[in-house]
């Protein structure tokens, strides 16, 4: 009898050291990213009856089974998917927010409308220099203003590769790491506690992963995970297949795997490619206006005449926003007459064709309108973005609130497996007083 409660105590002090022993590893990791409550698993040991026994089996006392990780799988793929919607939003936002940027300060529609307002006021006294002069300069804005937009798009575009580049790096550095923690799972014993960390490591990954590009997992029995982008394996056991990003020639960005196309849906990556998409459709839209501005301009200067009664030239040169230029050197050659009217004309004749050309072209209509359009895209993504960051804030809390540290439980468990142990220890002592009294009886 006092052989059992010595095998009985003792088990029971390493089961509560064990179990004190990973309450404290959960308080010093309370705010560790990452990091999982971790909980004892115990249960009874028995052994086979002996001589006299009663039954089949002797109690024997308690073992430790393994160090279980509080992880919810379902909450976890929840944050995961959550995430990379809120990145991708995110993403997709800021190159957004960088378009609109990129188009406002560059100011073309007030350039564009300050030159229709220097033509309107050249039209009350067309020989006078100093307002000649003022279309000219307001005309050099304008197509200036052109290059600046049309170079800002074309920086917003380089920033949006550049860091696509570097997200497409980590994707790949980060499943590397997954495939060696992969590695390592498959040589470590169930329910250790260094099976317990790598399992952290390897989750950590996914959801880091996930803020990249939309992935989807499957857990095999061993613990190791094969991650797919787009339905194609991008981690495999101990593998990991090389993801790459491939440039068009218009500037946009798509995605390989292993030497083959994927699409990539969600995930900062996702939102890039959108935002891309974006930066060309408006240098697209912007060259198309600045077409209309010279096609407008160039042809009725050719219609009429300057001011010095020779045949008027085209006003604007060069092709798309980047490249149009003024043309013009003076004020004078602004052909304001119509073709038959001599030197000195004060006919504005040519100067109206001019401006209802103009008007008719939609310049500044089309500027205000892609603005709006943008202003529009920002507003509407914001709303998407803020959307989807609650949701994902939503779901971090609930795997939080599952597998995160509770001080509060964990001080309780503090005391109730500190009490544990020296009950233990108590039963011991009893056993050896029992064992010693035993052996004084004469």
């Amino acid at each position: 009898m006092a052989s059992d409660l010595f095998n009985i105590g003792s088990s029971g002090l390493k089961a509560a050291r064990a179990a004190l022993e990973v309450t404290t590893q959960n308080i010093a990791n309370a705010a560790t990213e990452g990091y999982v409550r971790r909980s004892v698993s115990l249960s009874e040991m028995a052994a086979a009856g002996g001589y006299s026994r009663i039954g089949d089996l002797s109690l024997s006392g308690v073992r430790v089974a393994g160090i279980q990780r509080n992880a919810d799988l379902f909450r976890q793929s929840e944050l995961r998917r959550t995430g990379s919607d809120a990145a991708r939003a995110g993403s997709e936002l800021k190159g957004f927010e960088n378009i609109e940027s990129a188009i406002d300060q560059s100011n073309v529609y007030p350039a564009m409308t300050a030159f229709e307002g220097s033509l309107q006021r050249l039209v009350a006294d067309p020989v006078d220099l100093s307002l000649r002069a003022a279309a000219l300069e307001d005309a050099r804005t304008l197509a200036r203003t052109f290059n600046i937009a049309a170079s800002a798009l074309d920086n917003v575009g380089a920033g949006l590769r550049f860091e696509a580049t570097d997200a497409t790096a980590q994707v790949n550095s980060l499943s590397g790491e997954l495939a060696r923690v992969n590695l390592q799972l498959n040589r470590t014993a169930a329910g250790t506690s260094d099976q317990t960390l790598l399992l952290d490591q390897r989750d950590q990954l996914m959801q880091q992963l996930s803020g990249y590009a939309d992935i989807t997992t499957s857990i095999g029995v061993d613990q190791a995970v094969e991650v797919r982008i787009g339905g194609a394996p991008l981690v495999q056991g101990g593998t990991a297949k090389p993801f790459a990003m491939v440039t068009g020639g218009d500037g946009t960005i798509s995605f390989t795997l292993d030497g083959a196309p994927v699409t990539v849906a969600g995930g900062s990556l996702a939102g890039k490619a959108q935002a891309l998409i974006a930066v060309r459709d408006n240098k697209d839209q912007l060259d198309v206006i600045a077409g209309h501005l010279m096609t407008a301009a160039n042809g009725a200067q050719g219609t009429g005449v300057a001011l010095d009664g020779s045949a008027g030239i085209a006003m604007f040169t060069g092709s798309g926003a980047a490249g149009i230029t003024l043309n013009l050197t003076s004020g004078s050659q602004i052909a304001t007459a119509a073709s038959t009217a001599g030197p000195g004309s004060r006919d504005p004749a040519n100067l109206e064709a001019m401006r209802t050309a103009l008007s008719s072209a939609g310049v500044a209509k089309d500027l205000d309108g892609m603005l709006f359009a943008v202003s529009s895209g920002v507003a509407g993504r914001k709303t998407t973005a803020q959307a989807l960051d609650s949701i994902a804030s939503a779901a971090k809390l609930a795997f939080e609130q599952q597998s995160g540290v509770d001080l509060d439980q964990e001080a309780a468990n503090l005391v109730r497996f500190q009490q544990a142990f020296q009950a233990n220890g108590k039963a011991i002592q009893i056993a050896a007083d029992l064992f010693d009294t035993l052996l004084a009886l004469k």
